[in-house]
């Protein structure tokens, strides 16, 4: 819990260090029971102000310590004690309204957003979304879930009718009010029924806690107890939001333009399908030494290698190309036929003919989707490819012998495509910083990031996922055999989580093995499949056993064309 600390204000952090205890966390849960059994008193005198802003900063605070205050109960509890405690202590009807206007639109927001985002989804639509809930450990009623599978267009009818309950949820500010009471019962009840079949009992008090705000500001002004209502919170909060709009509008606009602009040496080739990639290339023009070709994964950037590519560049001089695919970053997928894996393949071997000398060897490194791209262009590069080193790398048969593996493409299919639906309307700039952003070289992470928050990304990766994901679960037969040297390297928490993925790195190795060739799997201590290429450690680690397997296995020995792997000659460019 201190590696995620909820706020990075020393002055917060000694706070909650302070409350962590087991007697103050004990007394301090003690101490909001008694406040709230006094709460169900009767009576609106400013201790119950006190009382409402209590439990709402107590719940805040030993957040830290429960992690209660990440459901959406909580946070609407919690909103709901505070700004009720403000109207309680305020004494201007005017910041009173406007506080209940605020909890009202949440409310609103609450519901229309949350049917939105249901909408998007094709599971809500088709109507297997509730069955599928209904089965799970967590929310999961066996005797609901038969009901469903009884009654299966009863079923879809439920689920259509909670979509159009919750995205028509303001439809209580039409009709002079007259919606309000039919709209409150629909929700209300829904939460109860929650609350039996899910086991939601929380959200069964919490949301219905700013039904009476919606009925304040919902009920038309020729009612005498809201005739003097000021209203201009609702306009104020029209003109914020245009503003955001705006506001997010520039910034994706500035970040799209971060993402396309590419490294100022980078440079572009033109596939046989028409798209564009564009590459960088550094390090030194070292003699008889391959180039290092880096293939990034699925989601992923080239920034992703940054930590590599500096060891490897400009610390040891090794040269090195990096890429784009078709759709990431600047670089551009002009085709118009439907996407296909073999089309990324294309691509890659295209980018090595067309970037490099002729007689210039390369070694293929590539991290998860990226190492599977690289085996198979190998095939088609035959004697050019010295080497292949893959990282945490993707097996074609891990959907079919892996059950994690299977498992989690489900939710990983669904997450891609909402993320590209949801960025391609501009809620890119309203995506936090990842941690692992942060993690990388200084100079790279702006340019990282404005990737990451890209929607061009996220269609790419869906589109990628879609054409992978079909063949993965339709692989048959063994992988044919590699006439190079190859090299796993693998991460211990991949590993540890999942057993059948070393014995797939095996199998990718074997396949070297069986052309003759050397093999070897190597597994990275505490690395992650992502940290292996941004912890700065890790990735160091990764970078000299990359140098270590190009010298031994990829290189040619001094006399043997060319001049000895450690001479020198002229530089010739360094990228970024």
């Amino acid at each position: 819990m201190r590696q995620t600390p909820e706020s990075k204000m020393p002055a917060i952090q000694k706070l909650t260090d302070l409350v962590s205890g087991r007697r103050t966390t004990m007394a301090l849960h003690a101490s909001r029971v008694a406040c709230s059994l006094a709460m169900l008193a009767p009576g609106n005198s400013r201790w119950r102000a006190a009382g409402d802003l209590y439990l709402g900063l107590t719940t805040t605070v030993l957040q830290a310590r429960h992690r209660y205050g990440t459901d959406g109960s909580d946070q609407v509890a919690t909103q709901v004690q505070a700004v009720t405690g403000l109207v309680r202590l305020s004494r201007s009807p005017e910041v009173q309204d406007a506080l209940m206007w605020y909890l009202a639109i949440q409310a609103n927001m609450s519901y229309s957003l949350s049917g939105l985002a249901k909408l998007a989804g094709t599971k809500w639509r088709d109507g297997s979304a509730l069955p599928g809930v209904l089965r799970t450990r967590t929310y999961g009623f066996e005797r609901a879930y038969r009901l469903t599978q009884r009654y299966p267009r009863a079923s879809k009818v439920t689920q259509h009718a909670v979509l159009a309950m919750e995205c028509l949820f303001p439809v209580v500010y039409l009709a002079g009010g007259r919606m309000t009471r039919p709209m409150i019962g629909a929700v209300g009840s829904f939460h109860v029924a929650n609350a039996f079949v899910m086991g939601l009992g929380r959200f069964m008090t919490a949301f219905p806690a700013m039904h009476p705000m919606v009925a304040y500001t919902s009920a038309p002004k020729t009612f005498p107890v809201v005739a003097g209502r000021d209203d201009r919170m609702i306009k104020t909060a029209l003109v914020l939001l245009a503003a955001g709009v705006t506001a997010a509008g520039v910034v994706a606009t500035q970040r799209r333009a971060h993402a396309l602009a590419g490294w100022p040496n980078s440079r572009t080739v033109t596939t046989r399908y028409g798209n564009t990639l564009s590459y960088d290339v550094g390090g030194q023009d070292l003699a008889g030494r391959p180039v290092l070709v880096f293939s990034h994964g699925l989601a992923s950037t080239t920034e992703h290698f940054s930590w590599m590519i500096e060891r490897l560049a400009f610390d040891i001089g090794q040269p090195v190309l990096s890429y784009a695919r078709a759709g990431y970053g600047p670089s551009r997928r002009l085709r118009d036929a439907p996407y296909s894996v073999q089309e990324s393949v294309d691509d890659l071997e295209d980018l090595i003919r067309g970037a490099l000398p002729d007689d210039r060897k390369v070694v293929l490194v590539g991290h998860s989707l990226g190492a599977e791209l690289n085996r198979r262009v190998a095939q088609q590069l035959g004697d050019r490819v010295a080497g292949v080193v893959y990282l945490d790398p993707t097996h074609p048969a891990q959907l079919i012998r892996s059950d994690r593996q299977r498992r989690g493409s489900e939710l990983f299919t669904t997450s891609l495509a909402e993320l590209a639906r949801w960025t391609r309307l501009g809620t890119g700039a309203l995506m936090t910083r990842p941690r692992w952003v942060d993690h990388l070289p200084y100079s790279y992470r702006d340019k990282a990031f404005a990737l990451y928050t890209d929607a061009r990304l996220w269609q790419a990766a869906s589109r990628e996922w879609t054409a992978v994901r079909a063949e993965l679960e339709a692989y048959e037969g063994e992988l044919p055999p590699l006439p190079a040297p190859g090299l796993v390297v693998a991460a211990q928490v991949t590993v540890d989580m999942d057993p059948d993925q070393l014995l797939m790195y095996h199998d990718l190795v074997r396949s070297h093995r069986e052309a003759g060739s050397h093999g070897e799997v190597t597994v990275v201590e505490r690395g992650g499949h992502d940290t292996i290429l941004t912890d700065a450690r890790h990735a160091r680690t990764v970078a000299d056993l990359i140098v270590g397997f190009v010298e031994e296995h990829c290189t040619p020995p001094a006399g043997a064309g060319g001049e000895p792997a450690g001479s020198v000659p002229e530089k010739v460019e360094e990228s970024k």
